[in-house]
């Protein structure tokens, strides 16, 4: 079964290839959207994650006749009442210029004492099928915000965001951009998401 990955993060396809073979599932190729047959992506104008993970999966499915995968993600920030949220790659304007989208929230939560710089990445995943089927799954990753870049894993606000796994380990506050790839799926939004759709995703393959 070939499964369209609606995304240009080669970093996302490798996850998601880790959790396959993890649970065992075999005979799903997955294709890159670089790889893809060439198609206008759709504009994420959705209110919510999972909105903007069915317009892409919807898409996909649409205009290459495969079966896509599509995920929408971003982090919810306490003291600023859940933003960026949806707006997470796009914070600072330009969507996905990672320092600028840093840089402005910590601007923007300087004064925020520890106790209340609770953040949480959310991470919302849909598989569509030419023929209509959806299947959604949401995963949710907690934890507080450091006051500076720690880290040079991840991408995003991962070197910003201290797992509350790590953050319950005495001298192990390492920022999510400090873990190993397996550390991460292991907790991730992402990756929890996805091991969700991985029942829905064998099913597909006919396993």
């Amino acid at each position: 079964m070939k499964l369209l990955v609606a995304s240009n993060n080669a970093k996302k396809l490798k996850e998601l290839q880790r959790i396959l073979d993890q649970a065992g599932i075999q005979g799903v190729e997955l294709i890159a959207l670089a790889d893809a047959p060439a198609y206008t992506e759709p504009v994420e104008n959705g209110r919510t994650f999972a909105d903007n993970a069915l317009i892409k999966a919807r898409a996909g499915a649409a205009n290459t006749g495969l079966i896509t995968l599509a995920d929408d993600s971003g982090l919810e920030v306490d003291a600023l009442n859940g933003m960026p949220g949806v707006l997470s790659a796009r914070w600072a304007g330009k969507h996905g210029d990672d320092q600028a989208n840093n840089d402005l929230l910590l601007a923007q939560i300087i004064d925020v004492p520890e106790e209340r710089r609770a953040a949480a990445f959310v991470s919302v995943c849909a598989i569509v099928t030419p023929d209509g089927q959806e299947f959604v799954e949401e995963g949710r990753w907690s934890g507080t915000l450091l006051r500076e870049p720690v880290g040079v894993n991840g991408f995003g606000y991962d070197p910003l965001f201290v797992p509350m796994e790590e953050s319950f380990l005495e001298g192990r506050d390492r920022s999510s951009a400090q873990l190993s790839a397996e550390e991460k799926d292991a907790h991730s939004h992402r990756g929890k998401a996805l091991r969700a759709l991985v029942p829905a995703i064998a099913e597909l393959a006919g396993k």
